[in-house]
């Protein structure tokens, strides 16, 4: 799998095909990440989100994975022309499940749009590795395409993603063919859910989870959310340049 292709039209394709859905829906839950100092971006593509995390982040480290080089020279390059301190990023290419992220590094992770991009059996191990870099305290913010439960949204949800899977199957050799659903996976690996909205007719979801140690402080900005998503039908969903290539850190191919 590869995104390779599609980097050069990524920012086009998104803004015709969903305009600034998906962007309102990676920030959510930002405010969840308030005092976090070691963030973990997985799957960060051409990292739309990241100058405006990095903005409310003055003191973490944000480390962005994906096993897209070109997406993630473009994630790199938006980073640096918005002018933002070098030493704030970490800039990784390797791809999950394959690669091992150092135990218990993060007290953040943000996977946006990434893990439906996975088959069963390599979802399971992509949150199992994601799982192992987390800290007992960490949230992890999941934003995703979701399918509704019944009704007329259903059924245009399954279209869409019927041609969607389709579409990045050819383009990219996807090798997931339907969604899966990562929740179970989550709660295996002792995280809750504290926060969940949806948007687009339940097309999109933007999730809070977090472990136990994390529970108590998250409370209100989960909660806050949780509350604006019953309010409304169409929810408002949330390098370093220098990086080291010597850094060990088993990085691997592009998917």
């Amino acid at each position: 799998m590869s995104f390779d292709r599609l980097a050069p039209h990524y920012d086009w394709l998104e803004a015709v095909l969903a305009g600034s859905r998906l962007h309102r829906a990676r920030r959510t839950w930002r405010a969840a990440l308030a005092g976090r100092k070691e963030i973990l971006f997985a799957g960060v593509g051409h990292g739309p989100s990241l100058p405006e995390f990095a903005r409310g982040l003055p003191g973490a480290r944000l480390t962005c994975v994906d096993a897209s080089a070109a997406m993630l020279a473009r994630a790199e390059r938006l980073v640096h022309t918005a002018g933002f301190d070098p030493a704030q990023f970490r800039f990784l290419h390797a791809a999950l499940p394959q690669w091992t992220p150092p135990a218990a590094r993060f007290d953040a992770v943000v996977t946006d749009f990434f893990l439906d991009c996975f088959a069963p059996e390599q979802l399971t191990a992509a949150v199992a590795r994601l799982a192992g870099a987390a800290r007992p305290e960490t949230v992890w913010l999941v934003t995703d395409f979701a399918i509704p439960p019944a009704g007329a949204a259903r059924w245009r949800a399954q279209f869409v993603h019927a041609l969607m899977y389709a579409c990045f199957r050819c383009a990219t050799g996807l090798p997931a063919r339907r969604l899966t659903e990562p929740d179970a996976l989550l709660r295996a690996a002792g995280f809750t859910l504290r926060g969940r909205q949806t948007s687009n007719w339940g097309l999109l979801r933007a999730d809070c989870w977090v472990r136990a140690a994390a529970q108590d402080s998250l409370r209100p900005a989960c909660s806050a959310g949780s509350a604006a998503s019953r309010s409304s039908n169409a929810v408002s969903v949330a390098s370093s340049f220098a990086f080291s290539r010597e850094e060990k850190w088993a990085a691997m191919p592009s998917r």
